[in-house]
């Protein structure tokens, strides 16, 4: 269950990240000026935004890293079934314990054949 919700949280990070990135505007190319972003009309200010948006990526990507280690460790760890079906199918795979030997039973003496010392039968009158 917590690997679960870390893995959504992961999935969450990746893609605020790679939002982050993409919003970031290069150091050569103005490509913001183009579409017409003042940069004294912004809500950060004039170099407000580039250092926010560099701190919040910093951040995020910090976040990846640890929830990426933490997952590796968890995975790596545990070794219990997590669910009631993998419980079931480890019951299932296991061989039964050995049983222990009972108390011995006497075995009952094998049955001989009558040798040929036998007295004759002889057939009725």
């Amino acid at each position: 269950m917590l690997y679960t919700i870390l893995e959504i949280i992961l999935v969450f990070v990746a893609v605020a990240l790679i939002v982050l990135i993409l919003l970031q505007q290069g150091k050569g190319a103005d490509a913001g000026a183009a579409f017409g972003s003042g940069a004294s009309g912004t809500v950060f200010g004039a170099g407000g935004s580039a250092n926010f948006l560099s701190h919040s990526t910093a951040v995020l990507a910090t976040v990846f890293f640890i929830l990426a280690l933490l997952m590796a460790y968890l995975s790596h760890h545990t070794s219990a079934p997590q669910s009631i079906v993998e419980r079931a199918v480890q019951q299932v795979t296991q061989p039964p314990p050995p049983r222990t030997p009972a108390a011995s039973k006497p075995q009952p003496a094998p049955v001989s054949k009558p040798s040929g010392n036998s007295p004759p039968t002889h057939p009725g009158p």
